[in-house]
């Protein structure tokens, strides 16, 4: 009992130490033992499962918008990947930008780089810009690996359950049961959760750099989110149950970042918006 207790920790202590991947806008080791090989074939399978099931907008000036200002933000992604020393890294991915008609206040980005845009969202985004705002956040997730990231920590997550039960094996039933739901809202609460808010708050930096760099003024993008605050109605979590930062924590995040996306944008000859 107490070698295979031994195996579970040396496991998951080298699995931490040797999947290790560079974010390229944040110069962090991040937490990513899923390879793009893995991960991007079943992600681009699913967007096209969507898709056959979603109505897909096209050939109109709303759709075409989607398509245009997605590849802008790619555009301004890789000069900024070349310009620092990060040539060939968007290899394997294979952009695509659809808008869905939908209801929804949303949009999504898959790994690998599909996304989608919900017409739901057109009437808070109401201009090139707010819809910049948007697809920048999202694109900044597939670059930054976040989807990856997370199927690591779940998988660290379920090894964590398995060592705790091993662990309180020769405990009584009551022990091991009182364990698992300390540790299952523990770990959601107290690391997933957050991990997950930090990637949105990281989308949102990555987000602003690029589409300042793609020509677009970053200082709008808390302006969205004041429009995304009025219509959501205050109807949210509190934040530290939520998988998102607070309306307000964005807003006040996105104001003070916008002045170094500028200056960012500024080194690649973009001085006006």
């Amino acid at each position: 009992m107490r070698i295979k207790k031994t195996l579970i920790g040396i496991s998951a202590v080298l699995l931490m130490i040797v999947a290790c991947k560079t974010n390229p806008f944040t110069g962090e080791k991040n937490l990513n033992f899923v390879s793009n090989d893995q991960l991007f074939p079943s992600s681009f399978e699913q967007y096209n499962q969507f898709l056959d099931s979603a109505e897909v907008v096209r050939n109109t000036q709303a759709s075409q918008m989607v398509k245009n200002v997605g590849q802008e933000i790619v555009t301004a992604a890789q000069r900024y990947l070349n310009a620092n020393g990060y040539q060939g890294f968007m290899q394997d991915f294979e952009w695509e930008f659809n808008l869905v008609r939908d209801d929804q206040v949303n949009a999504f980005a898959m790994p690998g780089g599909k996304v989608v845009v919900y017409t739901g969202i057109l009437d808070v985004t109401q201009d090139r810009t707010g819809l910049a705002v948007v697809m920048a956040h999202e694109i900044a997730h597939a670059l930054a690996d976040h989807g990856a990231q997370r199927m690591s920590a779940a998988q660290l997550q379920q090894l964590g359950a398995v060592a705790g039960s091993v662990a309180l094996s020769g405990k009584s039933t009551q022990t091991q049961q009182i364990f698992a739901q300390a540790y299952g809202l523990g770990t959601q609460v107290g690391v997933m959760l957050p991990f997950s808010r930090s990637h949105e708050a990281e989308a949102d930096r990555i987000g602003l750099t690029l589409m300042a760099i793609a020509g677009y003024n970053p200082d709008e993008a808390a302006d969205l989110w004041r429009r995304m605050a009025a219509q959501s109605n205050g109807q949210a979590p509190p934040e530290f149950l939520s998988t998102h930062p607070s309306n307000q924590t964005r807003i006040e995040n996105l104001t003070e970042w916008a002045p170094e996306a500028k200056a960012e944008a500024e080194k690649y000859g973009v001085t006006s918006f």
